[in-house]
């Protein structure tokens, strides 16, 4: 749970954005390709996944 409500930054806002213009793009195209590209940007937003510039790792210390 700590993984969620902690470490917000620009990158995962933004992927967050990408997930609702592309579920949003899905919603209103019909095209259920944009689904999975929701669903991934949402899960990397959520449970802060991808790479940065240090590597694609997600930091283990706590502060």
């Amino acid at each position: 749970m700590n993984t969620l409500f902690s470490n917000w930054h620009f990158m995962r806002f933004f992927r967050l954005a990408l997930a609702v213009f592309s579920g949003w793009q899905a919603f209103e195209t019909g095209q259920w390709i944009f689904w999975l590209f929701t669903a991934f940007f949402l899960l990397q937003s959520i449970f802060n996944y991808g790479c940065g510039p240090k590597g694609c790792s997600i930091s283990n210390t706590k502060k």
